[in-house]
């Protein structure tokens, strides 16, 4: 069953915003497992509201020690396994994306942000030396997930960047998470977006959109891999 590592080593980049966001629309139509390893637990404070979905188990007692027993778990009882991880700490996230199945790197439309990200691609690509070493075709999939961004018009910056990185061959999605009021009353309220009061918050259609497209773009880069595993293998 696929885990899903969301890592940003830059704090602001969308990265809880985002991971919950998918977490709610897997969980709308299958079980889904996520792990708080923030140390501030938002998305374990965000479910003490009382309305995280049925679907939807959360694990925040994790450390570096057992970040990996703990996914490893969860794999077995949930087809999803979704992990938000502390921005700094590179143990665990290591640890982490070594039990990984596909790593979501959140990041702000801006040089700097985009800067900051390289260091999620330096810890993928250390990950994957180490089991190159013993299976030479090894990849582990990833992508980045601009955040933040106008729902109206791409900037000159975000565009920039998103050309810089399809030069380099580093991946990203074409959905991006807009920047939505609706997005930061999720925590606010501690309410699903589908929960959310529409009369005193903006947009809430338009933010469920926005999840949707992003839940389905990742779930078929995830299905196109297997597939192109299934196939190499």
């Amino acid at each position: 069953m696929p885990v899903i590592v969301f890592v940003s080593p830059k704090g602001g980049a969308g990265k809880t915003t985002s991971c919950l966001a998918l977490s709610e629309q897997i969980a709308r139509r299958v079980p889904v497992t996520v792990i708080d390893a923030d140390p501030n637990h938002p998305i374990k404070s965000w479910a003490e509201g009382g309305n995280s979905p049925a679907n939807m188990t959360i694990i925040s007692d994790v450390t570096d020690k057992t970040i990996g027993e703990t996914i490893a778990d969860a794999a077995t009882k949930t087809p999803f396994v979704i992990v938000d991880l502390e921005g700094t700490a590179a143990t665990i996230v290591a640890y982490a994306i070594a039990e990984s199945d596909f790593v979501v790197v959140p990041t702000q439309g801006s040089q700097l942000d985009a800067e900051q990200a390289s260091r999620a691609f330096g810890l993928i690509r250390a990950h994957e030396r180490g089991i190159q070493k013993h299976k030479p075709d090894y990849k582990l999939p990833y992508a980045v997930l601009f955040t933040r961004t106008s729902a109206a018009i791409q900037s000159r910056d975000t565009r920039h960047i998103r050309k810089s990185f399809e030069a380099g061959g580093i991946p990203f999605f074409e959905t991006e998470l807009n920047e939505r009021a609706a997005f930061k009353a999720m925590f606010s309220y501690r309410l699903p977006l589908e929960m959310l009061p529409t009369d005193e918050v903006s947009n809430v259609g338009k933010a469920i959109e926005n999840a949707e497209a992003f839940a389905r773009e990742l779930i078929a880069r995830i299905t196109s891999e297997a597939h192109q595993e299934k196939i190499s293998s």
